[in-house]
C-alpha cells in the first residue's frame, strides 16, 4: 500500500533556528519544484500545514519528497 499521507517530523532546534522536515507522499512530491525553493504559497498549496513563518531553506537531493523547513527562534520578551 502506498503512502498518501503528508508526515511531519518533531521539531529539532540550534542556537537561531527551529527545524522541522516534511515528507510527502510519492504523488505530491513530483509536484515540488525542481529550480527553486518554494513559497510559503507554495508549498501550503501542496497540503503542507504549519504555522506561519516557516521556510522551505534546503533541498536535499537525494530525497527531494523531504522539505526541509525553518523558522527563527522567537526570543521572549521578559
Amino acid at each position: 500500500m502506498l503512502d498518501t499521507q503528508i508526515h511531519y517530523s518533531e521539531k529539532y532546534f540550534d542556537d537561531k533556528y527551529e527545524y522541522r522536515h516534511v515528507i510527502l507522499p510519492a504523488e505530491l512530491a513530483q509536484s515540488v519544484p525542481k529550480t527553486h525553493l518554494m513559497t510559503e504559497t507554495e508549498w501550503r498549496n501542496l497540503g503542507v500545514q504549519q504555522s506561519p513563518g516557516w521556510e522551505h531553506y534546503m533541498v536535499h537531493s537525494p530525497e527531494p519528497h523531504v522539505l526541509l523547513f525553518r523558522r527563527p527562534i522567537q526570543k521572549s520578551v521578559q
